[in-house]
């Protein structure tokens, strides 16, 4: 209580000075004077409040990144997530937030195409026109990272980097280590960890998706944080740096993707993939005829004999 009491005082003290402590967890957070509450600009004249003790969250983040872009301010260096299951396969959109900054569930991008996500704002349905009905908005319960790293001088122990790797998500990300299930799994000949977040399929209150959108920023992209360090988990006094992430997203209730919108290279495989089998079919039905006709010339001709 007294440390908490001292934190508080010297906050004051600060904004008495005229200056405010920085955001530590948004890099493009601006903070009054004298009042030292931080926002986030995510449009003209459209100004966040923040929280700056916590990760602030993907809907509010996406949106600020969307507005940055079309400013000509900084904004990410470029790439998306790979498209492999279920991933993030549309990359950044203008969404559509919560004042809590959740996501809605029907999405539009201030066009008359729609489609419905996650909590995690990942479409999960097929694209739509402005009458698609999305009826709730559907929980992200668990999320699977799949990390990369950099070559290192010496093997690493698969016991120590999981603790490392959990060690480093509680204290960047502010998750706790109940989250992180199970053990880490580790293939160290493809140089790949494979992290398991999850929560009870009941649970609102956690919010695996900024973790998850958070790291996905420090291993591919620029950090988030204002203090612009990685994620660099050390591993019996070496540092391990990533080079490379995947995320996987499991919901509550499984995607309703059809097989209507499939893409052009998809198409001509299935295409190929069915000529194949037919003309399979048609050799084996030639090559039975063939056999039958045969077996019948063959009595005949010893008739004749």
């Amino acid at each position: 209580m007294k440390i908490w009491i001292a934190l508080v005082l010297a906050t004051f003290a600060v904004c008495a000075t005229g200056q405010c402590p920085q955001c530590s967890t948004m890099k493009w957070a601006m903070c009054d004077v004298p009042s030292c509450q931080c926002s986030l600009t995510m449009g003209v004249n459209v100004h966040q409040p923040l929280n700056c003790t916590a990760l602030v969250p993907k809907c509010f983040l996406m949106k600020t990144e969307m507005y940055r872009a079309k400013a000509g301010l900084s904004t990410r260096s470029g790439g998306k997530p790979v498209e492999s299951a279920f991933v993030d396969n549309d990359g950044i959109y203008d969404p559509d937030c919560e004042t809590t900054g959740a996501f809605r569930a029907k999405q539009c991008n201030n066009t008359d195409t729609c489609w419905c996500v996650n909590s995690a704002g990942v479409r999960r349905t097929d694209k739509g026109d402005a009458s698609l009905k999305c009826e709730k908005l559907v929980e992200t319960y668990w999320v699977r990272l799949q990390l990369k790293h950099k070559a290192v001088s010496t093997p690493l122990n698969s016991s120590v980097l999981q603790s490392a790797i959990a060690t480093a998500i509680q204290a960047r990300y502010f998750l706790d280590l109940t989250h992180v299930k199970e053990e880490v799994q580790y293939d160290p000949d493809a140089r790949l960890i494979f992290v398991d977040l999850k929560k009870e399929k009941t649970d609102r209150t956690t919010d695996l998706s900024r973790v998850a959108y958070y790291m996905e920023k420090d291993v591919k992209l620029d950090p988030l944080f204002l203090e612009q360090a990685r994620l660099t988990p050390v591993v019996n006094g070496q540092t391990v740096e990533m080079e490379d992430i995947l995320v996987y997203y499991v919901d509550v209730d499984p995607p309703t993707f059809t097989m209507k919108k499939l893409t052009g290279g998809i198409i001509a495989v299935i295409v190929v993939v069915i000529l194949a089998v037919v003309a399979g079919l048609l050799v084996v039905f030639l090559a039975r005829r063939r056999e039958q006709k045969y077996s019948k010339a063959e009595p005949r001709e010893m008739e004749a004999l």
